[in-house]
């Protein structure tokens, strides 16, 4: 998993929880069933069976790979649209380039982000490139969809290019865990991402039998989402496991921690943590647009077909 890392974390700044917080108790605990997407490439659907009352400003996320491509196996996602919400893609391991109608794209790997705000439309397609198609290699990332309150749905698209190097890096004051802070604030310290929705996204390695306490905005949400390894979630040490989702109740903190024993594959706990502003309004989503009403739905998929959201540009050699 090489997202960007440090060899010595006890060089970075060290950020850890009040002496007097009160920890979020773990709400639910719910394990993400696998399906395919795009071009049939496998994923893992973090969200399903969790509400939106609790997900919200979340929409959906999924967890792309981690597999192993043989030659000519590698696969995208073909040009589609997108109205009313942000795609955040983060990449972990492989190369993946994306292109949109709005002239946004660029090329992702090993810990890069690209932060797409789809807003009032466009056509986008993500894919590996041919060299990667040709070789194959390994493939994981996340994508998550942000919802965008009533006021920006119609905002002008916007694409940031979060490279690796831009990440905020922390650590926890004995040093046995790596905070890549991405976007939004995580006590005094703040992410380069730059979003509508007040969000905090961080991917957090905790070492074996390592532990970590965060301050947490008691305004948001708290999700945690373990993309490999094993360990627990909050003060009750709830057990929590590769592809699990752990949603927290009411405090101003978080606690995690590693298991001892990891196995031979995955040497420490690897978590997306998430928070968030709830923005509290009705969504009305299918397929591609996240809007408020059934008429936005359907005004999204006539502009769609009419060729309102852009069109696929021309390659160029």
């Amino acid at each position: 998993m090489p997202a960007i890392t440090v060899d010595n974390p006890l060089l970075l700044p060290a950020i850890a929880a009040a002496p007097n917080a009160h920890s979020r108790p773990v709400h639910s605990v719910t394990t993400a069933p696998r399906g395919f997407e795009g071009e049939g490439f496998p994923v893992r659907r973090a969200f399903a069976g969790v509400g939106f009352d609790v997900l919200d400003p979340f929409i959906h996320m999924d967890q792309m790979g981690e597999v192993e491509y043989a030659a000519g196996e590698p696969k995208g996602t073909p040009w589609h649209p997108h109205r009313g919400f942000e795609t955040v893609t983060y990449m972990i391991d492989g190369l993946l380039e994306h292109r949109d109608s709005a002239g946004g794209g660029g090329f992702i790997t090993d810990g890069d982000t690209q932060w797409m705000t789809a807003g009032s439309g466009l056509l986008h397609i993500e894919a590996p490139p041919e060299h990667i198609v040709m070789q194959g290699g390994l493939f994981h990332g996340l994508q998550l969809w942000v919802n965008l309150p009533s006021a920006s749905k119609m905002a002008t698209p916007r694409y940031q290019d979060i490279h690796s190097s831009a990440v905020s890096l922390l650590t926890t004051p004995d040093g046995g865990s790596l905070l890549r802070l991405i976007a939004g604030d995580l006590g005094d310290h703040q992410g380069p991402g730059v979003t509508h929705t007040p969000i905090t996204m961080v991917h957090a390695t905790i070492s074996p039998g390592a532990s970590i306490e965060l301050p947490w905005r008691r305004d948001f949400n708290a999700l945690a989402y373990v993309m490999s390894g094993d360990g627990h979630a909050g003060a009750e040490r709830r057990p929590l496991n590769s592809g699990q989702l752990a949603v927290f109740g009411a405090g101003d903190s978080i606690v995690l921690g590693a298991n001892q024993r990891q196995d031979s594959r995955h040497h420490a706990l690897d978590v997306v943590l998430l928070g968030g502003l709830p923005i509290k309004e009705p969504v009305a989503a299918y397929g591609p647009f996240v809007m408020n009403t059934r008429e936005q739905l359907v005004q999204a998929f006539e502009d769609f077909q009419a060729g309102r959201l852009g069109t696929i540009p021309a390659l160029v050699d």
